[in-house]
């Protein structure tokens, strides 16, 4: 552990998800591989004999065309991600009413293997010992349910982006958790990966920062957080 900034008394602990408690590259490589013969074969009705491969390059023309049609979706993954599939399928010659059952139907797939994977057994016991001393929160610009990956218990509030809420950086996550938790955000200390939305977004927002840089997947530092952790377990100091 390395330290950058003095720290003021922590009284509560906000934490990062993908790739902080747990890689979530593979994960998301793993569910986007998945996709490909799942979609061949639900549209495969519609494609009228066309040889059409789902993936990233048939998506992308509709994710910036849902975008550019509704731009608060860039704070709402899943919307994002619901819309693309939407307005591809209706490529298709469907219906809309069809474009949007099927789009649902594979939303629904994704986020179910989106989310099979074990949280490591070290974030878990990490997280149990800290919650015996501090409140936790989870602040995440993802979708990952945490309920279905077995975090809920360990988290007083759970903040994902989206449905009014600014991503990361903005401050919105950061100080709707400061409110409820009724603590001031110099008090809380966020720890996440990503040196963008993570290290700045909890600075601006007055938190305290750790910024973890195992995954090396998150942008890189600009600016120096409080403390540098290679891995989540090191926070056991703390208590």
């Amino acid at each position: 552990m390395k330290f950058y900034r003095s720290l003021a008394p922590i009284k509560a602990i906000s934490f990062d998800l993908d790739d902080t408690l747990y890689s979530n590259r593979p994960v998301m490589l793993a569910t986007e591989q998945a996709m490909l013969p799942y979609f061949s074969q639900l549209l495969s009705p519609y494609c009228q004999s066309r040889n059409i491969t789902f993936d990233k390059n048939f998506w992308r023309p509709y994710r910036i065309a849902a975008f550019k049609q509704n731009e608060a979706l860039i704070n709402d993954v899943t919307q994002l991600r619901l819309a693309t599939y939407t307005m591809g399928i209706a490529s298709l010659n469907v219906t809309a009413e069809q474009a949007q059952e099927l789009a649902q139907q594979a939303m629904a797939y994704f986020l179910t293997r989106r989310c099979d994977f074990t949280v490591p057994d070290t974030s878990l016991e990490l997280l149990s010992q800290l919650r015996a001393k501090y409140p936790l929160v989870a602040i995440s610009n993802g979708n990952v349910d945490t309920n279905a990956i077995g975090l809920d218990k360990y988290f007083d509030h759970i903040y994902h982006a989206g449905n009014g809420l600014d991503k990361k950086p903005a401050p919105d996550l950061f100080m709707r958790a400061g409110d409820e938790l009724a603590i001031p955000c110099r008090h809380i200390l966020h720890v996440g990966d990503c040196g963008y939305a993570d290290i700045i977004g909890a600075l601006r927002a007055g938190m305290q920062a750790a910024w973890l840089s195992c995954y090396d997947v998150g942008k890189p530092i600009t600016v120096l957080p409080h403390i540098e952790i290679n891995n989540v377990a090191e926070l056991a100091a703390l208590t």
